[in-house]
């Protein structure tokens, strides 16, 4: 008998039905990958074989021999599923506060389910309140996915990367026989790309049926069935073998309409010689040292690449340039010429000339407004929330803009009522909306199809085809970074290394 057993299964969101006349089975041996462009239900499909999301149609029956909650683990791609996370993850620019450090539990606290330590830590077990997981299994698991230099740590301190491999030691130290993981390399590093797929391997050796929501370029070894869905219907299922020999040059690489373009036009001149000038960054937290005299001068119309592995600074350097950091003010650089702080301009002045998304950003937006106000937001550097009154102008650019990206469609809903790829392209509409001479695109592509991908980086190309834009674009995948892109900083472990 299957695991798992879906039988005509139809599922809704909210007004919509999202998947239609499901029928998969899931048997012991099989490990899938679920493929699909954004918007297809592939998150869905996960939480109704996780026992998550309620069925409209159709039943869902499972041969587990163990409680459904013990024995299916999901791991989302974001922090909503586990209550103590959740609970401490509270806003956008928490992990750049140095005091959220103190507050927050450690990595150690959260994989071992307590936020503080009530018990007593020996050399075989480590006990907090009611939940006990041995020292052996707490080592194994973190030394599996390259965390144990982090299980002391703050969890709020980790990168978006670290934060990702975290929830999946959480998942495998309650030892489920199903494993569902939504989107799981996203934002991770070659390193810790190769450490998961070596994971999944040694998981899937040892009898863990691995479910995985991943993209067609990114399927690990341990698969051995492809189910692809498209617009909440199956498109076919294949064995692996199957799957590969067909995969060739089934995608393409769109354009973006020449008129959408033309309507969305250049920045209005600014005149200013270096976009950025940062001289001697440091940045601490408590003993730890994120970023060590960092210097970094970015002239007017450069487009630049801003790489390195998970915890090596990235974002908080980022953060810096885009007034999310407090320790910009002990720190000494320009933005458009113009020092910051003291009598130079105000951070919303500067903020008014960027554009920016991040993963930070997509975790924390208010899930319930629209995406017209989502998109609008970004005139006015807030999240979702503002009380100007958008001109005729500002009105017309946010349907071209959501036009141009491709979910003008979705323009009514609700932001939480989309799928997390269209998500990730609201917010990169609500970044483009003003226009702005500089754009940072912090992992931009997360969550986003490979279509999708192509598509958005003829947009940035296009875009930034003028001196008048500059950007910093980054991106853990190669493949993923613009043509326009001709300069790279790469950091690691704070500093500059090229």
């Amino acid at each position: 008998m299957a695991l798992v057993s879906l039988l005509g299964v139809s599922a809704r969101k909210y007004d919509t039905t999202v998947l239609s006349d499901i029928d998969w089975n899931i048997e012991p041996g099989m490990h899938w990958a679920v493929i699909g462009p954004n918007g297809s239900g592939k998150t869905i499909l996960l939480d109704v074989v996780a026992g998550r999301w309620p069925v409209s149609k159709g039943q869902v029956t499972y041969d587990l021999q163990a409680p459904l909650r013990q024995a299916i683990e999901l791991v989302s791609n974001d922090y909503s599923f586990n209550r103590i996370v959740s609970a401490g993850a509270e806003y956008y620019q928490q992990r750049f506060h140095a005091y959220e450090s103190e507050r927050a539990p450690s990595v150690r606290a959260i994989l071992t389910d307590q936020l503080k330590p009530v018990g007593t830590v020996n050399e075989n077990s480590v006990t907090l309140g009611p939940a006990k997981v041995s020292e052996s299994e707490l080592n194994e698991i973190s030394d599996l996915l390259s965390i144990t230099h982090l299980l002391n740590h703050p969890f709020v301190t980790l990168s978006n990367g670290e934060t990702r491999r975290m929830l999946l030691a959480k998942s495998l130290l309650k030892k489920p026989k199903i494993l569902i993981l939504d989107n799981a390399f996203s934002g991770l590093d070659v390193h810790s790309r190769e450490v998961l797929r070596n994971a999944l391997s040694e998981l899937a050796s040892s009898g863990v049926t691995i479910i995985m929501a991943t993209t067609a370029t990114e399927i690990p070894p341990c698969i051995t069935h492809v189910l692809e869905l498209n617009a909440g219907h199956i498109a076919g299922t294949f064995n692996i073998d199957e799957y590969k020999a067909g995969f060739a040059g089934q995608h393409h690489n769109p354009k973006p309409d020449p008129e959408k373009l033309a309507s969305f036009g250049y920045p209005a001149h600014i005149d200013f010689e270096n976009a950025i000038d940062l001289r001697n960054i440091t940045v601490r937290y408590h003993d730890q040292l994120i970023l060590d005299q960092v210097n970094w001068k970015i002239e007017k119309g450069e487009k630049w690449a801003l790489s390195g592995p998970n915890g090596s600074g990235k974002s908080t350097l980022l953060s810096i340039i885009t007034a999310d950091n407090p320790q910009r003010f002990a720190n000494d650089f320009d933005l458009f010429d113009t020092k910051r702080g003291g009598s130079g301009a105000s951070i919303w002045d500067i903020k008014q000339k960027i554009g920016h998304v991040s993963p930070e950003l997509h975790l924390y937006f208010p899930r319930d407004t629209s995406v017209f106000k989502t998109i609008a937001s970004g005139f006015f550097d807030a999240t979702g929330v503002f009380f100007k009154k958008l001109s005729e102008q500002q009105i017309d650019k946010v349907y071209e803009v959501a036009a141009l990206l491709h979910v003008g469609h979705l323009i009514e809903k609700k932001f939480s009522e989309l799928s997390k790829g269209q998500q990730r392209m609201v917010l990169l509409a609500r970044a483009l909306v003003k226009n702005p001479p500089l754009l940072i695109l912090d992992e931009p592509c997360q969550g986003l199809d490979a279509n999708a991908i192509e598509y958005f980086k003829a947009v940035v190309d296009a875009i930034c085809d003028t001196p008048e834009r500059t950007l910093i674009y980054v991106s853990h995948y190669p493949h993923e970074i613009p043509g326009c892109v001709t300069k790279t900083l790469r950091l690691d472990k704070g500093k500059v290394i090229a």
